[in-house]
């Protein structure tokens, strides 16, 4: 077997088998294929597809080449949730706590966001003192005892993704559903947990810009889960617009808590119910998604998620205070308004755009190396479907540092019209 042979197989459109994609993925890991002959296969598997076995057996042989995480030590069924990335992005903050105030484990590794805004760690190390690093023996034992621990990936999890994302990011072969599935995939699978929620973003602030495009995403990940045993449901959701108001890391933590007090946005407060709903559901046999519905929504009004994260907090030596009491939390106090000079109804605002705008103001990251500033981002007053009139304030910028490229972008994501709107619908579809 050689490596040769594997790409002008995948080059003329057959199938590979199961050994030959352990060939490879063990061979470019341990650095015996050099990147010139991976980049090839995969632009071969970019132009070519592959099967759902395909597919799966990719997935399985990249989450093999490194830490394959055992939760076995954590008592009842452990269930995980991931986000394909978007714009205000903080539903692990809210259905975390959510699902484990339902007597649901969740056993979460996180990472770090680039470009856009930060990632799950960065908006969780707002909180002062909050610790994502904590040993495995504490993460079991935390999970065993409140329910819920969210901590950064082990640095041997998955090496061969690592690997091969870097390469297709330089080698335009990012844009592959088959790599992106399997990418996604291995790393849920080899985090230990027993079932797997997927929110699959669409539309401008998305890595699938199209329904179609997301709807054969989520089918593929979805399949996969079922073909390595691993109960997998995918939903498409919205991300034409930011979700939420805040868009920022310390900016969004206050919203996740807001939430979790019954007082967040109506479009961020039904995706996290939604997704909490089915997590829930999928750990309790025989339970009816309605009921898993009422007992997510008695957590909210009962403030017991609220209390799950006061206690993964505190746990994970952070301030626990900030989450009783969210004047702990700085954000910028040079503060500024957008406003627009047009009457109308908003009927689009581009989520791209918005990541942008918060990037340019020090939430996110252009490259890995980049420092994240908790303090700064944007809350909108205005979303799709909302009048508006000239001279009003359709965002606040937090800022700290001259904003005015930050507020041109925020201006340009606003598309006004003469016609009424009507709000955004929030989850397309639902793939199970």
């Amino acid at each position: 077997m050689n490596i040769v042979d594997i790409i002008a197989k995948k080059r003329d459109g057959l199938e590979l088998t199961k050994e030959e994609i352990t060939y490879f993925v063990t061979g470019y890991t341990n650095k015996e294929i050099p990147d010139y002959q991976a980049s090839a296969l995969c632009m071969a598997i970019f132009l070519n597809s592959m099967t759902d076995r395909e597919i799966a057996d990719l997935t399985f042989a990249m989450l093999h080449s490194g830490d394959v995480i055992d939760l076995t030590s954590i008592a009842g069924v452990k269930v995980d949730k991931h986000s394909t990335g978007g714009v205000g992005d903080k539903t692990t903050l809210v259905v975390g706590p959510l699902v484990a105030a339902c007597e649901t484990k969740v056993a979460k590794m996180s990472g770090r966001g680039l470009g856009h805004t930060g990632g799950t760690l960065d908006k969780l190390e707002s909180i002062d003192g909050f610790n994502i690093s904590i040993a495995s023996d504490d993460f079991i034992k935390q999970v065993n005892e409140i329910g819920i621990s969210v901590i950064g990936q082990t640095a041997n999890l998955v090496p061969a993704d690592k690997l091969l994302y870097a390469l297709r990011d330089v080698t335009a072969t990012v844009a592959s559903i088959p790599l992106i599935a399997s990418s996604i995939m291995s790393k849920k699978l080899a985090s230990g947990a027993d079932k797997i929620v997927l929110d699959v973003k669409c539309g401008k602030g998305a890595f699938m810009e199209t329904f179609e495009d997301a709807k054969e995403l989520a089918e593929k990940m979805v399949a996969i889960g079922k073909l390595l045993n691993r109960e997998t449901v995918a939903f498409i959701t919205n991300m034409n617009q930011p979700l939420g108001l805040a868009v920022g890391n310390s900016l969004e933590v206050i919203e996740a808590i807001d939430t979790l007090n019954g007082n967040g946005p109506e479009d961020f407060t039904l995706l996290c119910v939604e997704l909490a709903s089915e997590m829930v559901r999928l750990t309790h046999e025989g339970m009816r998604l309605e009921e898993a519905r009422q007992l997510v929504e008695k957590a909210i009004e009962d403030k017991t998620g609220l209390k799950k994260l006061e206690q993964m907090v505190a746990m994970q030596g952070g301030n626990q205070a900030f989450v009783i009491d969210t004047s702990m939390f700085k954000p910028s106090n040079d503060v500024y308004d957008v406003v627009l000079d047009e009457t109308g109804f908003v009927s689009a605002l581009d989520a791209l755009m918005i990541g942008e705008a918060a990037m340019h103001l020090g939430a996110g990251r252009k490259v890995k190396t980049d420092e994240v500033d908790h303090a700064v981002g944007i809350i909108l007053t205005k979303k799709i479907g909302d009048e508006i009139k000239a001279g009003d304030v359709v965002a606040k910028v937090h800022a700290n540092t001259e904003p005015t490229e930050a507020i041109n972008i925020i201006k340009k994501a606003f598309v006004l019209s003469s016609d009424s709107i009507d709000k955004a619908k929030m989850v397309y579809d639902i793939v199970r």
